[in-house]
């Protein structure tokens, strides 16, 4: 009887094919979105929230996890132990980046000299090697910056501001510069308005007699505008739309006459554009500027007894 054996070709190729795979190089391009704060009003005291993507797509060995370390750095605009920081020309705008919703985890890397760190992000690739994800970063332009001047404010961030490593492994610490280098790019950007902001405080000229002589009073109109920001404070009327030095207190069909004034003396009629020159010029600074509105009412004829009032609207333009 004759049996015909396999050939050693066969059983060659059979071990190759149950020989156990090899590790495949991973590969992971990364997409990062532009952070953009919109218009911001740096008087108002309030923090500034806004959000980017980071996303990422891997291949590799199937099944395999990759540890994403993705260090983000201070930016072209540079920063302090408080904060990143934008810049219009040499203006200053601050803010900060960072990897929880709550932003109090700041977002940095392994090598900054700040105490921060880059988030660890880790991607299992599935059967046939491939994975995607995305995670977002959390921005803010931090409160509390009246002095910032009004413009257009940037910090790009690329070359060494990003270096996002990532690698093979089980580990979850992004605390060391291992791994393959990928360098996307993004931008942060902001603009801050030109704005003012204005209180003001009542005259109140008491309880008077006779009308037969000068009873004066003061109030103030409170500017706040931002640095460099030139405005003008006018004063209408009254409820009579009456001229600066002949505005009416009313009671009923009765009232008294006053006028409001840019100086002490009451020399200067405080009005609006309907009077030339009766305006109060001013540049703004960030800090509030307290301008003081000098009330007289002169002599004249007395009315019945009772409570005269008015109201004058005060506008800012700038």
């Amino acid at each position: 009887m004759f049996v015909k054996l396999p050939s050693l070709r066969n059983f060659v190729i059979a071990a190759v094919l149950l020989l156990p795979g090899t590790a495949w190089s991973q590969s992971c391009s990364f997409g990062l979105s532009d952070q953009s704060f919109g218009f911001i009003d740096t008087l108002s005291g309030a923090q500034t929230n806004s959000t980017g993507t980071m996303s990422v797509t891997c291949s590799g060995t199937p099944l395999a996890r990759i540890l994403i370390c993705p260090n983000l750095g201070a930016g072209s605009g540079g920063a302090t132990a408080a904060a990143r920081q934008m810049l219009s020309g040499s203006n200053v705008l601050n803010y900060q980046l960072y990897s929880d919703s709550a932003r109090s985890v700041v977002w940095g890397t392994y090598s900054w000299a700040f105490p921060a760190r880059a988030p660890a992000f880790a991607l299992t690739l599935n059967a046939i090697g491939t994975g995607s994800g995305s995670a977002p970063i959390y921005g803010a332009v931090l409160g509390s910056q009246p002095t910032t001047p009004p413009g257009s404010y940037l910090s790009a961030f690329s070359g060494s501001n990003v270096e996002f490593r990532y690698r093979y492994t089980t580990s979850s610490s992004c605390g060391t510069g291992t791994g393959t280098i990928s360098r996307p790019s993004f931008n942060v950007t902001a603009t801050v308005a030109a704005n003012c902001l204005v209180a003001t405080q009542n005259i109140d000229f008491g309880a008077v007699g006779i009308l037969g002589a000068n009873v004066d009073s003061t109030g103030q109109v409170s500017v706040t505008c931002t640095p460099a920001t030139n405005y003008t404070v006018s004063l209408n009327g009254g409820t009579t739309g009456s001229p600066p030095t002949s505005r009416k207190m009313s009671k009923g069909a009765e009232s008294v006459t006053y006028g409001l004034y840019k100086d002490a003396a009451r020399t200067q009629p405080w009005g609006d554009a309907g009077t030339p020159g009766s305006t109060v010029p001013g540049t703004g600074s960030g800090a509030v500027q307290n301008l003081t509105v000098y009330g007289r009412v002169p002599p004249q004829t007395t009315p019945s007894a009772g409570v005269y009032t008015d109201t004058v609207v005060v506008t800012i333009t700038y």
